[in-house]
């Protein structure tokens, strides 16, 4: 029983994976062009991750967390909210890592890369430990 447990949760980290690489594209897509455009990097970083946040609520929602996700109403609107704080937590983190890498001299691309991993972990564990717990 715990084998099964332990794969479905797998299972969920996979979907969960393959998600932030879709919302990973929309977002590092979106920082690289700012970037070449001549936007400040700590910008750019916050712009390209807001977009990734939207891709990410609309393929959490709808291909990971399925069972999870509030129906309606106020339950809903609590778990977007949560949602959005999650984002906000890894956005600060990210913004955070690339604007100390710039003032570090570290190139920004470096640093987002660097950002990416640890606002992954950080988001996966606020999403499926406090926004898409079970139960909710």
């Amino acid at each position: 029983m715990m084998a099964l447990v332990h794969r479905l949760k797998d299972i969920v980290l996979v979907r969960y994976l393959l998600a932030s690489v879709g919302a990973l594209a929309v977002d590092l897509g979106s920082f690289l062009a700012l970037l070449s455009a001549g936007t400040p990097a700590v910008i750019a970083s916050a712009i390209g991750y807001t977009l990734g946040i939207l891709a990410h609520w609309l393929l959490s929602s709808r291909t990971v967390f399925t069972g999870r996700v509030a129906e309606r109403g106020i339950a809903r609107t609590k778990q977007k909210a949560m949602f959005v704080i999650s984002a906000l937590a890894g956005l600060a983190l990210t913004t955070a890592i690339v604007g100390g890498g710039d003032l570090a001299g570290i190139d920004p691309r470096i640093a987002k890369l660097v950002a990416v991993g640890a606002s992954f972990a950080l988001t996966w564990l606020l999403r499926s430990k406090v926004v898409f717990r079970h139960g909710e």
